[in-house]
This record gives C-alpha cells, sequence and structure tokens, in this order.
C-alpha cells in the first residue's frame, strides 16, 4: 500500500510539474525575447580573437560582449577600430549574455559590415583539428587573473579574457570542467599554442591548472555525452 501511495504521488508531481511547462509555440507566432532584432550602441575596448588569430567579436566599454563570425575577421579589422563608436543591430543569444551582432556600423569610418552568411565551402580554410596547432603558434605558458568569461554564438563559456589581455579560447566541455578555476576574478595558469597577433595574445588552451605547476589536462567528452549546459545570466 505504501509502495503504491508513494507511485501514485509520483505520477501526480511528475503530471503537475509537465502540465507547468509552457507550451510550444504555435508555427508563425513571434519570436522569443531573445531572438527579436535590436539595435545596441557602445565603444569598442578590445577584439575577441578564435584559436586561429581571426576576430570574432567585440567588447563594448560597458561590458557587453558582441559575436561577429570569423569569416567577417578581414572586414571588421578594416572597418573598426579599438576606440570607435560602433552600432551593432543583431540579437541576444538564448542565455542573454552575448549580443549576437548581423551587422556592425562604425561611426568614425562610417562603414558598415554585414552577415550575409558564411562563405561557400572551399572559400575559407578549414580549421585545425582539436590539438593541432596552426601555423606560426607556439607552445605557450600562461598565468594570470580572469577579467571576464568569453562566449560562443549559443552563450556558452568557451574562454576566458585574462588581465593582460590574453585571451584563452577551449571548447565549451573544458571551461565547464574547469568553471572554478575560470570564474572572473580568479587565478588561473593555462598551456596551449599560443599566437601573438596584432590585436593581443591568444592561446588554445590543452591544460590548466591554479599554478603553472597544477596543470592538468581536460577529460575527454565521452560519446553521447550532451553538451555542457551554459549559465544562465544576463550579465557579460
Amino acid at each position: 500500500m505504501r509502495s503504491l501511495v508513494l507511485s501514485s504521488s509520483a505520477i501526480l508531481l511528475a503530471t503537475t510539474a509537465f502540465a507547468q511547462m509552457p507550451p510550444p509555440p504555435p508555427p508563425g507566432s513571434p519570436p522569443l525575447a531573445w531572438q527579436q532584432s535590436m539595435t545596441i550602441g557602445g565603444t569598442v575596448t578590445r577584439f575577441t580573437l578564435t584559436p586561429r588569430g581571426d576576430l570574432d567579436g567585440l567588447i563594448l566599454s560597458d561590458g557587453t560582449q558582441v559575436h561577429v563570425p570569423p569569416h567577417l575577421s578581414a572586414e571588421l579589422a578594416a572597418a573598426v577600430k579599438s576606440g570607435d563608436a560602433v552600432t551593432v543591430s543583431g540579437s541576444r543569444s538564448p542565455t542573454g549574455a552575448l549580443f549576437i551582432a548581423a551587422s556592425v556600423t562604425d561611426a568614425a569610418s562610417n562603414q558598415t559590415i554585414i552577415d550575409r552568411g558564411p562563405p561557400a565551402p572551399g572559400l575559407m580554410p578549414p580549421p585545425p583539428p582539436p590539438g593541432v596547432p596552426v601555423a606560426g603558434a607556439q607552445n605557450t605558458m600562461v598565468q594570470g587573473r580572469v577579467q571576464r568569461l568569453l562566449r560562443g554564438p549559443a552563450g556558452d563559456v568557451d574562454g576566458a579574457l585574462l588581465d593582460d589581455g590574453t585571451v584563452l579560447r577551449m571548447p565549451p566541455h573544458v571551461a565547464y570542467q574547469f568553471a572554478t578555476l575560470l570564474a572572473p576574478g580568479q587565478i588561473v595558469a593555462a598551456q596551449g599554442w599560443g599566437l601573438n597577433t596584432g590585436y593581443g595574445r591568444v592561446i588554445d588552451v590543452q591544460s590548466v591548472g591554479r599554478s603553472l605547476g597544477q596543470l592538468r589536462e581536460p577529460f575527454a567528452p565521452q560519446p553521447g555525452t550532451p553538451p555542457a549546459p551554459a549559465p544562465v545570466s544576463s550579465r557579460p
């Protein structure tokens, strides 16, 4: 009898929870809030970098991280300079922590770059396999204080910016494993393939630790393991 009561209670709780879930939006309904197009403005304080040294976004003076597709790297570099005022049209990522640009207009150069989608296959060099350095990269070790987290287009954490301007990049599952070390204000050490560019240093991280003497490699994700959840936050 007790088992029956417990089973009935569990079914009731599950049914109640399911009933409280919002139904999916009907076809043709307005986009969710994070999908709605909007325009923001600000002053560029720095650029963000991919592991291969391409520009993939901006950090504005109010702390907003703006994602710009890496295939627009050359156009972004030609149109926008650090310290320029820009107007950005686009939408927020699902977590609200990243602004995804559809276009960027620079007030100083009066140039606008527009994302018209990725280039045709073969027009861009393929990304290097995981763990394989790009041309010119050197084995690099760094230790510093985390200034802020960096995120990918889906809003998931895929790196960090250190106080000295070094950009650390890593897959989201690695950032999730080392989340406590990558928290803003924490001292973190990293080793990986480093590139020095005209926009700063970027490291494709291979190992992380509390100090250079405590570095450890991340665990490989198991087959079938879902991606690490992205922290839900509206803060940059």
